[in-house]
Parts: structure tokens; sequence; C-alpha cells
């Protein structure tokens, strides 16, 4: 979900100088403006990897301003070189347990899933972390065989719901909202589970069936907005913000991370695509996903040497049909040749 060449907002309330938390600084709780966080200096800090060989794994020293969405002092969090990392760091900047953050947003506290963050953060971003609010059941009747979900998870084990589709089972159900986190289906605990095999366990559930779903809705305070219950999932953010960088820190699937130049328009159209694909043929929305899909299919001559890629990577694991693949591979081309306008 990158965000890329976003207008800085003018900041018409800057913030009080640094207290003695030298975690944070505080702002009266205005997270609805808060400070525009510098250019970082990037360093590099090289780990041992426990004395198992000379190996080292390089994590880049990047500094990112970091708010809870409910309200919270500034706290500026580094050295993390995955999602899990990130939100460790922002749970020990704050002082709570880290299965306590759902999932975060760049340059936006509001539940806004154009702004998700996803397996990439721009160098000037800035992240609102939402944490656990109050949780809910809800028995639910299968009335079809489409509930209308998408479902994304936040890197570290929650699985939640990031789009719901106009006038399906979910919709008419007013308790069930964008951002809500999927914690167990008929008492089944699927925290751990990545989100395609929730979209599975729900799709699987027999057409005419009742169900009880249990929720965990994010963290809401008396002055936070929430985004159009109807998101879509390629709308573009509004123009307020806080600035993206052109360089970006993408986190790689081997838990390493790196920056990054932004994607030219042939990338990320060719990226958009599969995600659409995604949500379309499996109810999932998964930028790295998408990512990892397109750079196996980018330097493919034919649909042949793709599936033969793609069985050969981790995603054989994701069982995707002949027709899926063909879908996949239509997407790559199309963006290739420039047939899709951003």
């Amino acid at each position: 979900m990158p965000l890329f060449n976003k207008k800085s907002t003018k900041i018409s309330n800057p913030s009080p100088p640094m207290t003695k938390d030298p975690h944070a600084y505080h702002d009266n709780n205005n997270y609805k403006n808060p400070p525009i966080p510098t250019a970082p200096t990037i360093h590099h800090d090289s780990m041992s990897n426990g004395g198992h060989g000379e190996s080292t794994v390089t994590k880049p020293q990047l500094v990112f301003n970091c708010q809870l969405a409910h309200g919270s002092p500034t706290g500026f969090i580094t050295g993390f070189a995955s999602v899990k990392e990130l939100y460790q760091k922002i749970a020990e900047c704050y002082d709570f347990a880290m299965d306590e953050i759902l999932f975060c947003t760049l340059n936006s506290h509001k539940v806004d899933m154009s702004n998700l963050l996803g397996g990439q953060i721009g160098l000037n971003d800035f992240i609102f972390a939402h944490k656990k609010g109050r949780p809910k059941e809800v028995e639910i009747v299968k009335s079809e065989d489409a509930l209308g979900l998408t479902i994304t998870d936040n890197g570290a084990g929650y699985a939640f719901i990031k789009r719901i589709k106009s006038g399906s089972v979910i919709d008419r159900i007013p308790h069930i909202q964008i951002g809500d986190h999927i914690e167990k289906l008929d008492g089944i605990n699927v925290v751990g589970k990545r989100h395609y095999e929730v979209a599975r366990m729900l799709k699987d559930i027999p057409t005419g069936s009742t169900f009880t779903i249990r929720l965990v809705e994010p963290m809401k305070s008396g002055f936070q907005g929430i985004a159009p219950r109807k998101g879509t999932a390629g709308s573009k953010p509004g123009k307020q913000g806080y600035g993206s960088g052109k360089e970006t820190l993408r986190f790689k699937a081997n838990g390493n991370a790196a920056i990054e130049d932004e994607h030219d328009d042939a990338t990320q159209s060719g990226i958009d695509a599969i995600n659409s694909l995604l949500d379309s043929f499996m109810g999932i929305n998964d930028s790295e996903l998408a990512t990892q899909i397109w750079e196996l299919g980018n330097n493919k001559i034919n649909s042949m040497d793709f599936a033969e890629a793609i069985d050969a990577s981790d995603l054989e694991a994701f069982g995707f049909t002949d027709d899926f693949i063909i879908e996949l591979w239509g997407a790559i081309t199309d963006a290739r040749h420039g047939r899709y306008k951003r």
C-alpha cells in the first residue's frame, strides 16, 4: 500500500519542545495535526547472527514519527527490520503489550484502509498505531455463498476486515465494521493465521448455516473520525497528509528490510491489478503478496514459465488454479504494455 509524492500539510499548531521522556514529546494529544516528520538520517547497524558463522543482518536505522490513533504524544521509532519488530518498538515506546496493536495506518489517524501500512513505508510517512478496542460477538446466517468480505492481515498474526461489499450479507449487519479484527470463528481461535486461511475458513462454511464470529474493533476516541464504510481498495487518499518519501522502506519476505526507490507506473499498476485479482478470486488484500507475484512474473516471457516460477516458490502453498494463473499473467502483460491508466 505505497503512498508516494503526497504534499505536506502546513501545521498551524507547532508542538511544544521535547519533554524529559526520551521516547516521546507531548503535543497536547493533537493527533489530528502532528508535526511533519523530518527527513531521517540513514545509518546501518550490523547485528551478529548469534555466533553462527560470520553473516550479519543489516537493519536500516531510520527514524519514524508515530502516534496512537486514538490520541497520544508523538514517539520516535527506529531500529526495526520487519513489521513485527515495528509493532514491538511502538509497544515499547508507549509501554503496552505488542499484541494490543491491531494495525497501523500511514499519515492518517482514521480507520482508513486506503492508508493502511502494508509491506512498505515511505521515508517521510507518519505512522498511526490502532490498538484493540471493544470485543464483540455476532451470529451470522450465511444466506449466500459469498459473505462480501475482503480480508487482509497486519503481518503479525491478526486478520481483519479491509472492505465490505455493498449489499452483501455482512453489509446488512451494522455491528460489523471495516477495521474489525477477526479473532474467532465458531469458537476457533484464528489469531496467528494468515488472511487467506481465515478467508478459506469463511468460504468453507456451508451456505444456509449459522455461525458465530468474534471481532475486536479498533479503539476509538471521541474526536476520531472513521473512514467511509464502503471504501474501495484502489481509492486515492485525500490531499491532507504529512508527506511520503520517494524512497521507501520495504519489508522483504526473507525478514529483511531494504530502502528502494518508488515503483515506476507500470510496476505499480501491475501490482495494483494483481491485488485486485487476489481480492476478487480469494477475498484477500495483500500488497506484499501482489509484489512478490509481480516480481516472479515480470521477467518471464510466457505464462508457462510464470506458472513454473510460482510452483517453485513458497506461493505453491496457495494452490492457485490454472485459470487464476492466466488471469495473473494477463495483469502482468497488460501492465508491461501500459494498458492500465493510473
